[in-house]
């Protein structure tokens, strides 16, 4: 027979790597862990990095207060995910948000003066958990980021945007304000901007972003965003993740600090504790038995 022992035996090695490949596909993907809501999707992979979309396309990721609660609900979800160790934060479509849905903004308009202070709470605390979520974040901004879209780019860590990517404080346009995402903006981008873009309302570029410093990065072009993003995430990922946990609270504590007693004693709370955890003997252990078997 044509059909002898090698050649079964070469049959059976392929499907058997046939069935493995298909099984670890299979494994990576139950370890994806996946959600999607109206106007988000969220994703985390099994490395740890979550992809968090905004997936309002038809009107370029504005949000309503619909969006606004499954984002803040979300982000408060990954905050307590073990799993989840970095945010990538984007905007499916072509753009990365263009602040509030007018349509909303229309509704709100008809509201009390209560009402319409409680929805700005609302985003004030969307903003807050962004801002203040113990995992390292990154924006990855391309074409359209009006209003409240600039205040998500400022919550965020790590902020990359392509070259055709425009920035607009919009709301004086429509006889509004940046209200609730002006600490942040301002904390991104100074007094000094601040004042000419909170109240000129014109659009400015991704490089013009870049000298204010609420961008740190401009890319070339958009279809290079999402593997710069990823770049990055890795390289988080090496980092030890309650250090960067620790790392982003220190920046917190010394915005408007001054260098006195206080401010000393606190930072060398911190960097003692630091020093004792867990994280931090394993991570210098290793470090030192790897430099030394170098030697």
């Amino acid at each position: 027979s044509t059909w002898g022992l090698d050649s079964r035996v070469a049959f059976g090695s392929t499907m058997l790597a046939a069935s493995m490949g298909t099984l670890a596909r299979s494994a990576a993907l139950a370890a994806r862990t996946a959600r999607s809501y109206s106007g988000l999707v969220s994703e985390t992979d099994p490395r740890g990095i979550t992809r968090l979309v905004l997936n309002r396309p038809q009107v370029h990721n504005a949000f309503d207060e619909e969006l606004m609660a499954q984002l803040t609900s979300e982000l408060r979800r990954l905050e307590a995910a073990p799993q989840c160790k970095v945010v990538i934060l984007s905007g499916a479509g072509k753009s990365f948000s263009a602040g509030a849905d007018l349509n909303y903004m229309n509704r709100m308009s008809a509201m009390s003066r209560e009402e319409n202070k409680a929805d700005a709470v609302r985003l004030a605390e969307l903003m807050r958990t962004l801002n203040f979520l113990k995992k390292p974040t990154i924006a990855l901004v391309h074409g359209t980021a009006f209003g409240g879209g600039v205040g998500l780019v400022a919550c965020c860590d790590i902020a990359i945007a392509s070259a055709n990517a425009k920035f607009c404080f919009s709301e004086v346009k429509l006889g509004l304000i940046p209200a609730v995402i002006s600490p942040y903006c301002y904390a991104a981008m100074g007094e000094r901007a601040a004042r000419r873009y909170f109240v000129s309302g014109e659009v400015f570029s991704g490089e013009t972003a870049l000298q204010t410093g609420l961008v740190h990065e401009v890319l070339d072009a958009e279809d290079k965003l999402a593997a710069r993003g990823e770049a990055i995430a890795i390289g988080l990922l090496a980092n030890g993740s309650h250090a960067m946990t620790a790392a982003k609270g220190l920046v917190h504590l010394l915005r408007g600090s001054a260098v006195d007693s206080a401010l000393i004693e606190e930072t060398a709370e911190r960097i003692a504790a630091q020093r004792v955890s867990s994280e931090a003997k394993e991570r210098i252990g290793a470090f030192l038995s790897k430099a030394s078997s170098k030697k």
